[in-house]
């Protein structure tokens, strides 16, 4: 991993909650309110964009950890701001705490933890799974 990493460096970005979003199963609806998978997948997603900028090219960063609460619901055309600020780095990790606020509140919290692995190994781990 390239130097210049910060603990206390934040990344932030904001959605608006589409149908694709909303709690459901099977394609039916739960409720119709921003889903918890949704969050995560946001929550990764403003993480990663904390790890990009460090990565080597010979490198690449994987989901290691996720903790989330889904603390309140956000609805059908909110938009949710979601922050990621590094809170723990080393060598081959990078652990961020994220939030996810609308104009109500906090509606979620949560850590992110990402692996730093060189392109080739996670090659060969790849061609594992697939045999």
């Amino acid at each position: 991993m390239k130097a210049g990493v910060q603990i206390g460096e934040s990344k932030t970005m904001t959605v608006e909650v589409t149908k694709e979003m909303i709690a459901q199963f099977a394609g039916e609806v739960v409720h119709p309110v921003y889903s918890t998978a949704s969050m995560v997948y946001h929550m990764e997603w403003v993480s990663r964009q904390l790890l990009i900028p460090y990565l080597e090219a010979s490198e690449e960063g994987m989901g290691a950890a996720v903790s989330v609460k889904h603390l309140a619901p956000s609805g059908l055309g909110t938009k949710v701001k979601l922050t990621a600020t590094i809170s723990a780095v080393s060598d081959r990790r990078m652990t961020t705490v994220v939030t996810a606020e609308n104009t109500v509140g906090l509606i979620g919290k949560g850590e992110v933890t990402q692996v730093i692995l060189p392109k080739k190994v996670i090659q060969e781990k790849l061609l594992q799974v697939n045999d």
